[in-house]
């Protein structure tokens, strides 16, 4: 496929995937986000790619919604355009496959929404992160009322929802928002890497993964563990789990084959 707003490079079986609408600080307009919908589809169909690293060009990730869309849009277009970016996002965590985002810059509003969609978060130490939805006389409406608290906590999201304020990379660290902080001319190499180490693994084990603690987290406790439990005992049917047991007694490395 080709994109306007997007690159995607594949290598050694993770797509990076960046949002490249620098004179805009890769503000998602409506086209930009109808390309990013097309890319998660392709990407999770390609046999070539095992992970996905979302970042964005320039000196932003992305630093919102494009605001003179939003200027004109009636409530019911807001509607839309809120319903649309959640299954657009949902796309993202929902993946199969691994997502991480490697935050490279701004990351507010719909930047902020994206990256919490991503199952990880990498930040560079020049990123920024906020929701400043507020201060438009709106709220967030690509999941951030909803992925914020999960993450950090009820307080600490809605002091940075009903603030608008931003925060730099070492407070989204403290706060659980981003998972490590690194230098940002490393950024991209320690992403790299971390997928490099995670795609070692089976991947039909990295997906039940994904899927139990997504499906998992809303759960009370005991159905939860069952649907834990029931992940086990079919993992523990596949040629995979045959493989990664047989190297380990073996002392060697795993050849996994996602079957």
């Amino acid at each position: 496929m080709t994109y306007s707003n997007l690159t995607i490079d594949v290598s050694e079986r993770i797509a990076t995937l960046t949002v490249s609408r620098p004179d805009k600080l890769n503000a998602l307009d409506g086209q930009t986000m109808d390309e990013l919908e097309r890319a998660i589809g392709e990407l999770e169909a390609r046999t070539d790619v095992g992970g996905i690293i979302v970042t964005g060009a320039g000196r932003a990730f992305v630093a919102g919604a494009d605001i003179s869309e939003l200027a004109r849009q009636s409530p019911a277009e807001a509607l839309e355009r809120a319903r649309k970016g959640q299954r657009i996002f949902s796309r993202f965590e929902e993946s199969a496959k691994p997502v991480l985002a490697a935050v490279n810059g701004f990351a507010l509003g719909g930047g902020c929404e994206l990256a919490m969609a991503c199952h990880m978060r990498i930040a560079s130490d020049a990123a920024r992160f906020g929701q400043p939805e507020v201060k438009l006389g709106l709220l967030p409406g690509y999941g951030g009322t909803q992925r914020l608290p999960r993450l950090v906590g009820t307080g600490r999201a809605l002091a940075l929802l009903l603030s608008g304020d931003m925060i730099d990379a070492q407070e989204a660290l403290r706060i659980g928002l981003v998972d490590r902080v690194v230098p940002g001319e490393s950024l991209l190499a320690e992403a790299r890497a971390l997928m490099g180490r995670i795609l070692q693994n089976a991947p039909l084990a990295l997906s039940q993964c994904i899927a139990a603690v997504l499906r998992g987290r809303d759960l009370p406790l005991w159905e939860a563990l069952e649907l834990e439990a029931r992940a086990f005992g079919w993992l523990a049917g596949t040629e995979d789990a045959a493989e990664g047991t047989r190297a380990f007694l073996e002392k060697r490395t795993a050849r996994f084959k996602g079957k």
